[in-house]
């Protein structure tokens, strides 16, 4: 296989895992919903669980890599398990619920996901001292008003809990979230193969969604309303919702990661961003054949405006910042 085959095969890896994470945000996410399992946390417990079950396999095949892990690298893999499997995911899970109950545009969230490279840099500027370009900042400022106009358009916004407010601001803490698990599992992905990495991630994951679900229903008992099931959100599983969690790990979840860590080994970091801005025309393609759902032209505008600035933040970033090894 020559060089430039494999160069066009790794951007298609990229761009397969964009469409599929796309499909996962606008499909799966909706057909859970239509099954009868609105519970946030019950879901986020589920994906990762079935996923780690087929994770086993490249666990104990790399398991002897553990003994590179120093109890710092474990505390960055909690962080990430916290962060970018916990919350974030709970997060974009219950944006895309509230949008889809809405009948709201699930583009418009999917889309905001993408400002946490902002997030990983100035995490990265606070926790690992990597200072960016001063350019940074103002491109930060153009993603912002950019993801303005994606969220509201040119229209009045819509401050009510109907309205796209409140997903937004999750898709934010989603952004965020997704952005300080890439910082803190910096360092310890490196001492490791991708795939036990994965395999930790899905894993520390599951647990922490297991105390999450342990202390809400503890909350439950006590009498407090958290709003969400706890252990009662299990009687919502049924053979069908197993299926598809099934479905969505051999497609949308480990097997996508699987599909993207392979091409981006294989292409520089600043083309791989531009192969992911599948993700968002992926999006936008399938609300509107599946779900009838056009950006408004104001919209279209925010996304344009958000998607340069991402670009040059991300190129600012491989840039101007040392990489760590």
């Amino acid at each position: 296989m020559t060089k430039k085959t494999l160069v066009i095969l790794s951007a298609l890896a990229i761009m397969l895992a964009a469409f599929l994470w796309a499909f996962d945000g606008v499909v799966f996410i909706p057909w859970i919903m239509g099954l009868g399992l609105f519970d946030v946390p019950t879901i986020v417990f589920m994906l990762h669980a079935i996923g780690s079950l087929f994770l086993l396999f490249f666990f104990f095949k790399k398991k002897s890599e553990i003994k590179n892990l120093q109890p710092s690298d474990w505390g960055a893999f909690w962080l990430t398990a916290l962060f970018g499997g916990a919350i974030g995911t709970m997060a974009i899970v219950a944006a895309i619920i509230k949008v889809h109950s809405a009948h709201l545009n699930i583009s418009v969230i999917l889309l905001l996901q993408k400002l946490q490279p902002i997030f990983a840099v100035l995490l990265a500027y606070i926790i690992l001292k990597e200072r960016p370009a001063k350019k940074f900042y103002l491109w930060v400022i153009v993603a912002l008003a950019g993801s303005y106009f994606l969220t509201f358009g040119f229209a009045k916004p819509d401050l009510s809990a109907q309205g796209m407010l409140i997903p937004a601001l999750l898709a934010l803490l989603a952004a965020f979230s997704f952005g300080s698990s890439t910082v803190f599992s910096k360092k310890a992905i490196s001492k490791i193969s991708f795939q036990l990495g994965t395999a930790l991630r899905f894993m520390l994951t599951t647990l922490v969604m297991a105390i999450i679900i342990l202390i809400i229903a503890g909350l439950n008992s006590a009498g407090v309303d958290t709003s969400y099931a706890g252990f009662d959100g299990f009687k919502s599983i049924n053979p069908q919702l197993i299926f598809l969690f099934i479905i969505i790990a051999l497609t949308t979840g480990a097997t996508a990661i699987f599909i993207y860590y392979w091409g981006l080994k294989r292409v520089m970091a600043s083309k791989a961003t531009i192969f992911e801005l599948f993700f968002p025309i992926s999006a936008i393609l399938l609300e509107y054949f599946i779900h009838d759902q056009v950006l408004t032209v104001g919209q279209w505008m925010g996304a344009l405006v958000m998607f340069v600035a991402i670009f040059f933040i991300v190129n600012l970033r491989t840039q101007s910042l040392p990489t760590s090894s």
